[in-house]
């Protein structure tokens, strides 16, 4: 219930009051009701089954007749903290590039039915292995870095990355997409994974990267998340990049999708934007 309300920007009660109206007027019920829990029962599946089809033939016809007035209108998916700062920071270059675009943005987390959440792209920064089915088109390799404040290392520090990690507290992104973040850069630069100091450990990156931008300590992230914060100097980069070989950015959408002239002029931007190198400022080196 939660969930189909959600779905459709209704109340709770709104679905529940929708679905007895519906019983009501086919004079049974559709649902198995035990506790706090509910299921379709034997009427509601076979139910289910014989307007299913239909129901997905509207939707269909409604999307294509919304497409059809909104061609320049495209709702794209991706986390948070590549909204944030991947993203915005772009969004000058894109209105430049193609200024009938009209971009809007979703932030769903993990594997979901792209036509069903009304969403036309997904940034996918992760593994595709859950999106067969769709088309899938690698956009960059994925970076780790570290990062810190530059108060914390003013020019002509000469501290090596090994005496950085003993002297400035870690902070840590706890969510399984970024969990093995920090274990990924320390053993591809044969250095020991650094003491977790209390509170200091975030559920994403968005957190992490703000907390590391205020001084609070360093940070192994993507480059993709904070190449705009190197750029203009709210962070810098402290020795080397290391591939990450769990993680990768991709451009996902349905195969039919291609048919559409503003998801190929948005696909153009976007491996135009994921292929550019901005100028990186390094202070420190191993």
């Amino acid at each position: 219930m939660s969930a189909a309300a959600q779905l459709l920007s209704v109340s709770h009660s709104a679905v529940s009051q929708s679905i007895k109206v519906l019983e009501g007027q086919l004079g049974t019920e559709l649902f198995d009701r035990v506790g706090r829990n509910i299921e379709l029962n034997r009427e509601g599946k076979q139910y289910y089954k014989e307007v299913g089809p239909a129901l997905h033939k509207i939707m269909q016809a409604s999307e294509a007749l919304l497409n059809k007035n909104n061609n320049h209108r495209l709702t794209v998916n991706m986390i948070n903290s590549l909204a944030l700062h991947w993203w915005i920071p772009r969004v000058g270059r894109l209105q430049r590039f193609e200024p009938k675009l009209d971009v809007r943005i979703s932030n769903r987390i993990g594997v979901f039915e792209l036509a069903r959440e009304g969403v036309d792209v997904a940034l996918i920064h992760g593994a595709v292995d859950d999106w067969q089915h769709y088309y899938c088109e690698k956009l960059s390799d994925d970076e780790l870095v570290l990062v810190c404040s530059p108060s914390l290392l003013p020019k002509g520090t000469k501290l090596s990355v090994k005496e950085i990690l003993t002297r400035y507290p870690a902070i840590s992104v706890s969510n399984g997409r970024r969990k093995k973040d920090w274990r990924t850069w320390c053993e591809a630069h044969q250095l020991p994974l650094p003491h977790y100091s209390n509170n200091l450990t975030f559920n994403v990156s968005a957190q992490a990267i703000h907390a590391t931008i205020r001084n609070l300590g360093l940070l192994i992230t993507h480059k993709q998340f904070v190449k705009d914060d190197i750029e203009h100097g709210l962070l810098v980069e402290i020795g080397s990049c290391v591939s990450n070989p769990l993680q990768a950015f991709y451009f996902v959408c349905n195969p039919d999708k291609l048919k559409n002239e503003s998801v190929l002029t948005l696909r153009s931007w976007l491996k135009e934007e994921f292929a550019s190198s901005l100028p990186i400022n390094k202070f420190l080196t191993n």
